[in-house]
């Protein structure tokens, strides 16, 4: 039998849309709807295998719904911009596949699918329909199948009903669907339905009187008051929702089945449309497009000893031009390395770690590399310098990854697989595309052709694809910044990433064992409190206990509970002692979770512990670590501080703790250059008490500690472009009073404001912010429809510039540090960067010459207008150095 999948265009792309993650192309272009309704109709395809498919869509031209609903209740819901921009895009797309589309003027999707399926089934064919529209209920039989895509812990699930699966589900047959829905409405559909009815009570209202008639004809039996007069009052609309629910099974679309049969998706033109929308994994549907035999021509895959030494001797010796140089790590165990890819101008080859060909080889080979080439481009230089030695100079080396973040430090991944795709017009197949399940290390073993060819493409396309990407940031006027601050970073990680910090096991057993028992404390105190026992950690359960038990007001009510979420909780904590208890138990669960045991996995054999630093995640241009995230120990509670104690430098050495002073709000001083707040600084006044004088009109002398903790919100809550709502939230005052502070304060210094609206100007007009030091973060909110998202981006424009050029500033001074410590001949090291915080392990008899390296290179790391300062300490741990 003949298999017709039909498709809700709008509304899978709205679900779509909805369940996506905001994706934008190059050109500023939001693609998540498209993207996700992809996905939806290819996992749709696969499992059904039509001979026909057909998408049908809604047009803008009024249909009788339209005007049913305005009489009710004016006009619908307008469409998201974002989404609104990708409707022509998919039926574009759609067309360029050869799918063919349907709409008609004066109906909606919903009754041309009604039709077609319809039709479909008495021409004796099989029908799948594809909606989240679950009017389309109404239409299910025995041969027509309605398929609801829903998302379930970020995958996409479907349901599906036929005639029996709706009176399963409901309780109802499909043609009792269209009442069920006129009773308990549906927003999503624009159905009003009754007010005072949910699914649960119109469910049991068809099943007790079978039909909307029935139900006014015993309108007075109804026992519940409210339902029964809910009833009354609101028929019209009840039967005008029974109007609007019911789809037109005979709409006069024209149709020819043979325009619908399924052929070949992947045409040239469907290719330039995935290139433009930036759909990586499509494109290599395309096996014409990512043929690239002339290309890997010069591949070779070597894992014999005496032919990797002949292609290397081969590439030494003598100045060859430019080297691209790919470590490849197998992903489930990412310090196992499998082998290196070497590309020059016409040779490409993949050598294998394979028994005599192992770390020594490799390390020789890189180094034999280095002294013959001109120039290495590789996609991680930072892993490169563990084979190249911490002698190599940075200013031989590219890293295709670092530029193309800078370039746009929204996305997810910069890997050589999206450069080739962006900057080379190739297409790579991902290892998850071939391989499937199987780990890089195993794809190696089972499938060493298909891995080796991968593994030199990524050669192949650093090397050429990297010297465009340094073009456009001269272009950008960013080249000065990957050069002179992002590159040599990489050199400085790798030495930190090395180095490590020492821990003391027994110690961390101990804060461990600590926690352990002031969590039982806890418990017992907050079971005490509540007078029950409880599951603390179950959202569910804390928020009965709450809001119900207890009887605690402010509880906010969810579909799927009372919300007990941090912010919830936190407005609640004054009036309960129980609430701060609840807080305080999961404050100290984090901290034995995921730092007093989490840490363990992590101590190597000397008792070290080596973080890795990112450089390519966040969109300010501040570093990031993990495995584990030293960055985020905690520091606001004195017992999450402790924690600090179990970190301790070698024996003889100590820890040498470096801290700039309010950088950010001396960044924002210098680049506002508002002269009142520079010279509050050049005077070394106390900033806070400054500004409290100022703003609140008292003698600097007389300003009290309660104004002098308001003047501080407000300093640093301007600096991340705080509302009135957000500020009188910290301060525990009115919206209304906290826009007066924030008033007051752009009266006092009225270049900050000046520089602030600035920056969002600029970035409306321009499309992203700029730094001190040039570096770019687009903020594309600012074109948002949404007015949350539109303020968030605001203060993106607000804060990126300040807490950019902080980052880059930070960035600068660990790289004069780390040149100075070896240009000085010492042995001390910088060991870990936290945010605004550097820390040294000191060697003996060298106190003194860090003491004046960090401090002369920290405070003289920018010209900007504000002097830096820092705060020093040393210390036998880190908490003490503190």
């Amino acid at each position: 039998m003949s298999k017709l999948v039909l498709i809700d265009g709008h509304s899978i792309l709205n679900r779509a849309f909805y369940g996506v993650p905001d994706l934008t192309n190059r050109e500023g272009l939001h693609t998540n709807a498209v993207y996700g309704f992809l996905n939806i109709m290819f996992k749709i395809l696969d499992e059904e295998q039509p001979e026909y498919l057909v998408v049908a869509f809604d047009v803008h031209a009024p249909t009788f719904r339209h005007k049913l609903y305005s009489e009710y209740k004016g006009t619908r819901k307008p469409m998201a911009q974002e989404l609104k921009e990708q409707v022509p895009v998919i039926k574009e797309l759609l067309g360029a596949m050869g799918i063919k589309t349907a709409f008609l003027e004066g109906y909606e999707a919903d009754d041309i699918l009604g039709t077609l399926a319809k039709r479909a089934e008495a021409d004796g064919i099989e029908v799948s329909l594809v909606s989240g529209d679950r009017d389309l209920l109404q239409i299910a039989s025995e041969r027509i199948k309605i398929r609801i895509p829903k998302t379930k812990s970020g995958k996409t699930e479907i349901e599906d009903y036929y005639a029996s699966d709706v009176l399963k589900r409901y309780g109802v047959s499909p043609e009792g669907f269209i009442e069920l829905k006129a009773l308990m409405g549906d927003t999503a559909d624009n159905i009003p339905g009754v007010p005072k009815i949910g699914e649960k009570t119109a469910m049991g209202l068809m099943t007790s009187y079978g039909s909307l008639d029935s139900i006014y004809a015993h309108v007075d039996e109804i026992s519940k008051n409210a339902i029964r007069e809910s009833l009354k009052e609101n028929r019209e609309l009840a039967y005008l929702s029974k109007e609007l629910a019911t789809i037109k099974t005979d709409s006069p679309v024209i149709f020819d089945m043979g325009e619908a049969r399924v052929g070949s998706f992947y045409t040239d033109e469907a290719y330039e449309i995935f290139k433009r929308l930036e759909f990586r994994n499509y494109l290599s549907r395309f096996e014409k497009k990512t043929d690239n035999d002339e290309i890997a021509a010069s591949f070779m895959f070597i894992e014999d000893y005496e032919k990797a030494v002949s292609f290397i001797n081969g590439l030494s010796g003598k100045k060859t031009g430019a080297f691209g140089l790919c470590l490849l790590y197998d992903n489930k165990a990412k310090d196992e390395l499998l082998g290196i890819s070497i590309a020059s101008k016409d040779r490409c080859a993949f050598i294998k770690k394979w028994l005599l060909i192992g770390e020594d080889f490799i390390k020789e080979a890189v180094n034999r590399l280095l002294g013959s080439a001109e120039h290495i481009y590789s996609d991680n230089v930072k892993r490169l310098f563990a084979y190249a030695g911490e002698d190599a100079e940075t200013e031989l080396f590219s890293d295709s990854v670092i530029g193309a973040y800078l370039l746009n430090p929204l996305k997810n991944d910069y890997t050589a697989v999206n450069i080739a795709s962006e900057y080379l017009d190739l297409i790579i197949a991902e290892p998850s595309e071939w391989a499937k399940k199987l780990s890089h290390k195993e794809a190696l073993s089972e499938k060493p052709g298909e891995f080796s060819r991968y593994a030199c493409y990524l050669a192949y396309t650093v090397l050429n694809g990297t010297p465009l990407i340094e073009k456009k940031l001269e272009k950008t006027g960013m080249s000065k910044l990957y050069r002179d601050i992002e590159m040599p970073l990489t050199k400085v990680l790798y030495g930190m990433e090395k180095e490590g910090i020492r821990v003391v096991p027994e110690k961390l057993k101990e804060y461990s064992d600590m926690l352990g028992e002031n969590l039982k404390c806890l418990e017992e105190d907050i079971y005490k409190k509540a007078g029950c026992e409880f599951n603390i950690n179950s959202p569910k359960q804390l928020g009965e206990v709450l809001f119900e038990r207890m009887g605690i007001e402010g509880g906010k009510k969810t579909k799927t509970g009372y919300s007990t979420a941090a912010d919830v909780l936190e407005k609640l904590k004054d009036d309960h002692p129980v609430v701060r208890d609840i807080l305080n138990y999961r404050a100290y669960s984090k901290l034995k979770s995921t730092y007093a045991d989490g840490l363990t996995a992590f101590i190597d054999e000397n008792n070290r512990i080596h973080s890795t630093f990112h450089q390519t995640i966040t969109a300010t241009g501040r570093l990031s670590s993990a495995d584990p995230n030293l960055q985020n120990i905690p520091i606001r509670m004195d017992l999450g501080r402790q924690i600090r104690k179990v970190f301790v430098p070698e024996d003889g050495c100590i820890f040498m703790d470096a801290d700039y002073s309010q950088i950010e709000l001396r960044v924002l001083a210098s680049l506002a250059g508002d002269p009142a707040l520079i010279r509050a600084y050049s005077e070394h006044a106390d900033i806070h008490r400054s500004t409290a004088s100022l703003v609140f009109h008292v003698p600097y002398d007389e300003v009290t500690d309660l104004q002098r903790r308001n003047a501080k919100a407000v300093n640093f809550g301007i600096v991340y472009g705080i509302s009135a709502f957000g500020l009188g939230e910290d301060l525990g005052i009115s919206p209304k009073e906290a826009r007066v502070y924030i008033e007051d304060y752009f009266k006092t210094y009225p270049k900050i404001k000046e520089f602030l609206d600035k920056q969002v100007n600029d970035a409306k007009e321009k499309g992203y912010i700029t730094t001190y030091y040039k570096r770019r973060r687009p903020v594309p909110e600012l074109k948002s429809q949404n007015f949350m998202q539109r303020s968030f981006g605001e203060r993106v424009a607000m804060n990126s510039p300040i807490q950019g050029t902080a980052a880059d500033i930070i960035k600068i001074a660990m790289i004069r540090i780390y040149e100075r410590l070896g240009k000085e001949g010492l042995s001390s090291k910088l060991i870990l960067q936290v945010h605004d915080e550097l820390l040294l392990e000191v060697r003996p008899g060298e106190e003194e010459a860090c003491r004046r390296i960090l401090d002369e290179e920290m405070t003289g790391a920018s010209d900007l207008a504000v002097r830096l300062e820092t705060d020093l300490h040393t210390g036998r741990d880190w908490y003490e150095a503190k």
